[in-house]
């Protein structure tokens, strides 16, 4: 044949109609004239085309017995001197349609379903905590406005062909290693569909749709992360005349937030707090999705000390509104600028506080090693 349509998808003869769907997604992600540039318009027009054949089952069969449907001559065969006749043609002469009703049976329907579309959307944290709709543009097929998705100008009905009588295709005899024999191909004035535009749509050119852009409400489920994949069904490309729409998938990709960390549905943040408040104790107003909350930060405090906030993280994915919870670090600031007079204080109240120290902890093994206390460490940062 004059292109090898599996090696244009880059997939085996053996590939399943889902290998070939996936496949066709990438190809045309990679050659699209509008991503790739105009010099790679014919590439994305051979990928079209091998897509075209290779989804339809029926097609397939045909490409596969050796003709193929996009050739008015009905393919280069696989024996010389015999063009456009494969072995299924020969087979389905003895034995019936099992070979050749592909290429013989009915007419090809003009309307045709839309391909899915993958797109990403980028969400904030806030969006994930609680979940909501936010917006998609994207550049897809949509129905021509010109002749509403018929493919025909002033919106007229298709034609019987006169050549194939409405059947798709007509009877042609080849020469085969067996002699003459007669065999059916698409026809090739109305493309095996059966029918005719006669006065196809000056806009779309008889397909029905046309390049456009579109928004879109995507609805994002709380409790979502990046990697999971939303799937709207019939938000695809249109499907050409009239065809059923194929679906939108979107990717979720979220934000990275300046405030908070996400580990699984609870949300962690950092609050630095003076030395004093470490000692004495302190309410502070700690800033959350759900708005401000107050903390209580207990006397004696311990740098890294966490504390918890129930019900303010994250809502459980495909929950009734069960939340995680915000964890608080508190990040105790220990001054490394004393004046003498502030020194002398730090350094009795440490002597006080070393005094009560009376006995020494001691282990078998340093698997897991006490904290260092808030004063030890003031007089290590202060020498």
């Amino acid at each position: 044949m004059a292109a090898d349509y599996y090696e244009t998808l880059g997939v085996e003869r053996t590939a399943s109609e889902e290998d070939i769907k996936r496949a066709y997604r990438k190809m045309s992600r990679k050659y699209h004239p509008d991503i790739a540039g105009p010099e790679f318009e014919e590439k994305f027009k051979e990928v079209n085309t091998a897509y075209e054949v290779l989804s339809d089952p029926d097609k397939r069969r045909m490409y596969d017995a050796g003709v193929d449907p996009n050739d008015p001559n009905g393919g280069a065969g696989g024996f010389g001197g015999y063009g456009g006749f494969g072995m299924g043609d020969i087979f389905s002469q003895f034995f019936g349609g099992a070979f050749g009703d592909a290429a013989a049976n009915e007419p090809i329907p003009r309307a045709q379903p839309g391909r899915d579309t993958l797109e990403s959307l980028t969400v904030d944290l806030q969006m994930v905590v609680f979940g909501g709709t936010q917006n998609l543009t994207f550049s897809t097929l949509g129905t021509c406005a010109n002749c509403e998705g018929t493919g025909s100008e002033h919106e007229e009905p298709p034609v019987t062909c006169d050549v194939c009588h409405g059947r798709g295709f007509v009877q042609k005899v080849v020469r085969t290693m067996l002699g003459q024999m007669m065999t059916s191909a698409p026809c090739e004035h109305c493309e095996g569909h059966g029918t005719i535009i006669v006065h196809p749509c000056t806009v779309c050119h008889g397909h029905g749709r046309v390049p456009t852009s579109r928004t879109i409400g995507v609805p994002v489920p709380a409790g979502v992360d990046s990697g999971t994949r939303i799937r709207l069904a019939h938000e695809g490309e249109v499907g050409e005349c009239g065809g059923e729409a194929g679906d939108l998938y979107v990717d979720i990709r979220v934000r990275k937030d300046e405030r908070f960390s996400r580990e699984g549905d609870n949300l962690h943040c950092w609050i630095q707090v003076p030395m004093s408040w470490a000692v004495l104790g302190h309410t502070i107003d700690v800033s959350t999705f759900d708005g401000d909350r107050q903390l209580e930060v207990p006397a004696g405090c311990q740098p890294e000390e966490t504390i918890m906030l129930d019900g303010l993280g994250v809502t459980h994915l495909q929950s009734k509104g069960e939340r995680g919870d915000l964890v608080v670090h508190i990040n105790v600031l220990i001054p490394t600028k004393l004046n003498d007079r502030e020194r002398e204080l730090i350094g009795e109240f440490a002597q006080l506080h070393d005094a009560k120290a009376s006995t020494v902890s001691q282990n078998s093994k340093p698997a897991a090693p006490q904290k260092k206390g808030f004063f030890s460490k003031l007089k290590d940062a202060l020498g």
